[in-house]
């Protein structure tokens, strides 16, 4: 439901007009160095700010609740919020009614009766990512020195980001993007097969991003065109290296030390500014919708450290697993 993990464990809470989002991460090793400051660079990346993306302005501050002393991890459950403050709760008032076509503001009512917190798309809100981000830095420090790079490589179908961009603004509309994330120095033989798989697993939680539609490792679909003889790739050392990746990395659901690629596509935001058409669940009667408020023309700027942040948080999970990641970091610097 709303948690993900074997050993190290997030939990993500709130919603994006409620009082706080955040995090509660279990599993996480004692003795790593945390600070507030650690933060600020994945979160500003995630922010709004940058042409295309939401007005909103929020802070973005975590408040670390629990799991750390002295600027260190104690080895028990991190609580990490984020206060809410800049919101606009009224623009959202109609949508309980005539729910946003693409949103979720539909299924959300047929799930929860109507008791769901619509304001902002409430728990199904982009804003949850935050938690996500916070747990993926905090990952990243785990994982070291596994290197995780996510970039938006198109949007609107177009290589020149600010173009499709200046379009999608001009038109009042949104747009989608294709975000394509690099993984380095990945030890070999992470993964279970079948159903623990690195690929099942990543792309389980790459898929609770919302807005992710789709997803490829290596070639992708594009291995539906090739040959065997085109797309095996030939390992020509013995520490798995191969002289082509159309595997992206894995091998029967399993990392075989060369880099991971995969790439993800992002679909554009639902609420746009032109008029659309949509039910009024109340009447059942067709109605004309124009969305207000403060939205993203294209949501997919602000996805890549996200990915980033789902690959960094099952690679701490399936290390830890695999006994590459010790319980205790830097024993030789403890308090007592």
């Amino acid at each position: 439901m709303n948690s993900f993990g074997r050993l190290f464990r997030i939990s993500i809470f709130g919603e994006s007009h409620g009082a706080s989002v955040g995090v509660l991460i279990d599993g996480a090793p004692a003795g790593i160095p945390l600070s507030i400051d650690d933060f600020r660079d994945d979160l500003v990346r995630r922010g709004a700010g940058t042409k295309g993306t939401t007005p909103r302005r929020e802070s973005d501050i975590p408040k670390i609740m629990s799991g750390v002393f002295h600027d260190t991890t104690t080895g028990a459950p991190l609580l990490i919020l984020f206060e809410n403050q800049d919101v606009h709760s009224g623009d959202y008032a109609g949508f309980k009614d005539t729910p946003r076509p693409g949103h979720a503001d539909f299924t959300a009512f047929r799930k929860f009766g109507g008791y769901e917190d619509y304001r902002g798309g409430g728990h199904f809100s982009g804003r949850l990512t935050l938690g996500l981000v916070a747990a993926g830095m905090l990952a990243k420090k785990m994982i070291a020195p596994v290197n995780v790079k996510g970039s938006l490589i198109e949007a609107g179908g177009e290589s020149d980001i600010d173009k499709a961009v200046d379009t999608a603004l001009k038109e009042k509309d949104s747009i989608g993007g294709i975000v394509e994330c690099r993984i380095t120095q990945v030890p070999s033989s992470l993964g279970e097969p079948f159903f623990d798989s690195f690929e099942s697993v990543l792309s389980h939680l790459v898929f609770a991003i919302p807005a992710i539609k789709g997803i490829e490792f290596g070639s992708g679909f594009r291995a539906a065109v090739m040959k065997g003889s085109e797309h095996n790739d030939v390992i020509i050392s013995p520490d798995g290296a191969t002289a082509t990746n159309h595997a992206g990395g894995i091998n029967g659901g399993i990392t075989n030390g060369n880099e991971i690629i995969f790439r993800v596509a992002v679909k554009p935001a639902s609420s746009i500014g032109k008029a659309q058409k949509t039910l009024n669940i109340k009447t059942e009667r067709m109605e004309d919708l124009t969305v207000k408020g403060r939205h993203d023309a294209c949501i997919a700027i602000r996805v890549p450290v996200v990915v980033e942040a789902a690959v960094s948080i099952v690679l701490a999970d399936f290390m830890l697993q695999a006994q590459k990641v010790s319980r205790i970091i830097n024993p030789k610097n403890r308090i007592y």
